[in-house]
């Protein structure tokens, strides 16, 4: 007598299911340990950048006063946008497919979560100001905070990054961060190689405990976000950014800060109920978030790194 066949045992016996969802979609950022948030009322936050200083003179006796130029500013508005996406699981799923360990409605709801957190991190780098989207790192860097890398780009070299450093000014010099895609980083591990015994330990300790690669005692945080696909001058479409800069402190005078709305902070989880005209269960998962630059001389760029 034959013995029983695998497919016919795999009728009266169930797989081993691991509880919980493996995450096989990731995208390395660990910028935002540091990223402060600042909780606004309304939907935007304005504030106003010196544009010209007032102009002075050196006076002699008996002199005409000619310096009465006032000061001129440019008002900046930042506003919030919403993110945000309904988990809708059917009650029949819901009451029979939730055993195992694996309750649907929860697994759904934290992929939609998960979701909302990675359409910010884009946003925060690739942002455009338009289609309700606020304005990324990408476009709020000013052209004057550019670093010099040729009208067709140039391979990452430590002058880049000594040039980034030094046009991030508003916090008397001090700069709290560079970011860059994890190809870019590559690159300046094999820059510290090629230097010949050259130390590449040198690391910066986050307030978490997690450890980054430093330059010069800032952290350099890589982020997959920052594109590999940009153009410019000739040599084809696979160029990159570096970005430099500082965090906001609280005063909202310096470099970059998240904003969330101050009576609804950081992504919502509400229960809108049971469908009208389907036999499922709605669950609205939502952030208002936005970013703002506070001072222009905060966040500096090189943009058309190739390598």
């Amino acid at each position: 007598m034959a013995s029983v066949t695998l497919s016919e045992s795999a009728k009266l016996a169930q797989d081993e299911l691991v509880a919980g969802v493996i995450e096989n979609i990731i995208t390395v950022n660990p910028f935002f340990d540091i990223l402060p948030f600042d909780g606004i009322s309304g939907n935007a936050l304005a504030y106003n950048r010196e544009n010209v200083l007032g102009d002075v003179q050196v006076l002699g006796v008996g002199g005409t006063i000619t310096a009465k130029a006032a000061a001129t500013f440019t008002h900046v508005t930042s506003t919030l946008t919403t993110i945000i996406g309904d988990a809708e699981v059917n009650g029949l799923i819901q009451a029979t497919r939730s055993g195992d360990g694996n309750d649907q409605q929860a697994v759904q709801i934290a992929s939609k979560a998960k979701s909302v957190g990675r359409k910010y991190q884009d946003m925060f780098v690739n942002g455009t100001g338009s289609s309700n989207e606020f304005d990324g790192l990408i476009n709020l860097v000013d052209a004057s905070q550019m670093a010099t890398t040729g009208a067709n780009g140039k391979a990452l070299d430590f002058a880049v990054l000594d040039e980034l450093m030094d046009l991030v000014t508003d916090k008397d010099g001090q700069v709290d961060y560079y970011m860059m895609h994890a190809r870019t980083l590559r690159s300046y591990m094999a820059l510290l190689r090629g230097l010949g015994g050259a130390s590449i330990s040198d690391v910066v300790t986050l307030p978490s405990g997690r450890e980054v690669p430093g330059y010069r005692g800032v952290g350099i945080f890589k982020n997959d976000w920052i594109p590999t696909t940009q153009t410019k001058g000739t040599g084809g479409g696979v160029k990159t950014s570096i970005f430099a800069g500082t965090l906001d402190d609280g005063s909202r005078m310096h470099g970059i800060a998240g904003l969330t709305a101050q009576d609804a902070a950081g992504i919502q989880v509400v229960p809108v109920g049971e469908s009208e005209t389907k036999d499922e269960s709605i669950t609205r998962i939502k952030w208002y978030s936005g970013m703002a630059l506070f001072s222009e001389k905060g966040l500096a760029s090189a943009d058309g790194i190739t390598n």
